[in-house]
C-alpha cells in the first residue's frame, strides 16, 4: 500500500499550493431567532447556541433546540449544510476553542460562525483548523473578545490534490478514534481513583457524633466577603487572576486582595461549588465569595477539603431559590464547620493533598498520561499537515 510520504512524492513532488481560507471555503454568520422558536423540540432543523457546543465530540448530531421551515424562510435564514464547521465568535468561549462539525443541515445563532469548505476535504479542512486557537484571531484583548474575520480569511491553508486530503482524513480519523478509545479508558480510570478519593475524604471529614471536636459557625472562624467587579471588567491576559462565578479564570492588571481563599459562586451555575484555592494577590467577581479562614483555628487547606465535599448540599437546603439558585451572606456566616485539633487538621490535609494530585493535577497520575496522549495526537496531526510550499 502506498505511503502517505510517497503519495506526496508522486502527486506533488514540486511542492502545495496555499490558500488563503476565503478561497477554499465560505464564511457564514449565525442567525437571532425569536426565543419561542428556539424552545422547538423538534422541527426541520436543528438550532445551535455556543452552549451547546460543551462537550468534547467532534460532530454536532444532537441539538436541543429546533425551528421551523416556516421561520426558516420567513427569516431567510439558509440552512449550513452537512459539513459546516462551525466554532463561537465572541465572547470568553473564544478561549476553549470549540470547533465542530455539523451532521445536517442545521442553524445557529449569531455568536457562531460557520465555515463551508468549497474546494477541499470538509473533514481535512476541520483537522487543518484544529491546529489553530480562536482566540489568536480575536480582536481586542478584553474580557469579551470577538472574531476578527478578516483576519482569519486571510489564514493560509495548503490545498495538496483531493487523493492526499482524503488519505490525511483517513489516517486521523483512525487515530482520532484510537485516541478517542484510549482516553476514554483513561477517563474511565479516573472516575474510579474519583470515587476511591471521594470515599476516603468523606470518611477523614466525618465528625458527626465526635465529642471531642467543636463545631463552629464558618463566620466566626473566617473572613467573608465579595469583590467589586463585573465580568466584563476582565481581560484576557493581565497580571493578576481575577476569579468569576465559574472555573474559568481571567485577568486585570489590579488586584483587591493579597491573601490565601477559597472562592465559591454567590449564584449562577457554580453555586455551592469550589473552583479555587487561592495563595497570593487576585481579583474578585461581585457575586463571588472569598473565603479566608484565621488558620490559628482552622486551616485553609482543611477548610477546602471540607467546604468541597459538603458545602454544595447545604446551600442547595438553604439557597434563595427562584429560577437561579443563589447565596445569602448569612448562609454563609451560619454554615457550620467542625474544627478538630490544628494537628488533626494537617494529617488530613497531608492525605488528601496526595489523592488530590493523583486524581487532578495535570503534573501527575492520570491525568497527566491524558495530557501525554492529547500532545502527542496533536504532533502527529501537525506533521501530516506541513507541506512544502509550492514556489
Amino acid at each position: 500500500m502506498e505511503s502517505i510520504e510517497q503519495m506526496i512524492k508522486r502527486l506533488c513532488p514540486k511542492g502545495v499550493e496555499y490558500k488563503t481560507l476565503e478561497e477554499v471555503c465560505e464564511f457564514r454568520a449565525g442567525w437571532g431567532f425569536p426565543e419561542v422558536e428556539q424552545g422547538l423540540t423538534e422541527g426541520k432543523y436543528p438550532f445551535y447556541k455556543v452552549g451547546d457546543m460543551n462537550n468534547s465530540e467532534m460532530f454536532m448530531d444532537t441539538a436541543n433546540n429546533y425551528i421551523s421551515e416556516e421561520t426558516s424562510k420567513k427569516l431567510k435564514c439558509k440552512p449550513a449544510p452537512k459539513g459546516t464547521i462551525i466554532f463561537p465568535k465572541i465572547g470568553a468561549t473564544m478561549n476553549t476553542n470549540k470547533k465542530r462539525i455539523l451532521t445536517k443541515p442545521s442553524c445557529y445563532d449569531n455568536n457562531v460562525m460557520g465555515l463551508i469548505a468549497k474546494s477541499v476535504n470538509d473533514r481535512f479542512l476541520y483537522y487543518f483548523f484544529s491546529q489553530y486557537k480562536l482566540i489568536d484571531f480575536a480582536k481586542g484583548t478584553g474580557a469579551v473578545p470577538s472574531l476578527d474575520t478578516n483576519r482569519l480569511k486571510k489564514l493560509l491553508i495548503p490545498v495538496p490534490p483531493l487523493p492526499v486530503q482524503e488519505e490525511i482524513v483517513r489516517i486521523l480519523d483512525n487515530f482520532t478514534e484510537l485516541q478517542a478509545e484510549l482516553q476514554a479508558e483513561l477517563q474511565a480510570e479516573l472516575q474510579k481513583r474519583l470515587q476511591q478519593y471521594n470515599y476516603y475524604r468523606d470518611n477523614l471529614l466525618s465528625f458527626e457524633g465526635r465529642t471531642d471536636v467543636e463545631w463552629e459557625k464558618l463566620g466566626n472562624v473566617a473572613d467573608l466577603g465579595t469583590g467589586s467587579h463585573n465580568t466584563q471588567d476582565g481581560l484576557v491576559e493581565g497580571q493578576y487572576p481575577f476569579y468569576t462565578r465559574g472555573s474559568e479564570i481571567l485577568y486585570l492588571n489590579d488586584y483587591d486582595y493579597d491573601e490565601t481563599a477559597i472562592i465559591t459562586a454567590g449564584d449562577g451555575a457554580g453555586v455551592g461549588k469550589v473552583f479555587h484555592f487561592v495563595q497570593g494577590k487576585y481579583a474578585l467577581h461581585q457575586r463571588a465569595y472569598r473565603i479566608v479562614p484565621n488558620e490559628k483555628i482552622v486551616l485553609a487547606r482543611f477548610v477546602y477539603y471540607y467546604i468541597g465535599a459538603t458545602f454544595y448540599n447545604y446551600i442547595m437546603k438553604s439557597s434563595v431559590s427562584s429560577s437561579v439558585v443563589s447565596i445569602r451572606k448569612p448562609m454563609m456566616v451560619n454554615y457550620p464547620i467542625p474544627v478538630p485539633s490544628l494537628e488533626e487538621q494537617q494529617k488530613i490535609v497531608d492525605i488528601l493533598d496526595k489523592f488530590y494530585a493523583l486524581t487532578t493535577d495535570i503534573t501527575a497520575g492520570l491525568p497527566a498520561e491524558i495530557e501525554a496522549r492529547r500532545k502527542q495526537y496533536e504532533y502527529y496531526r501537525d506533521q501530516l499537515l506541513t507541506f512544502k510550499q509550492k514556489a
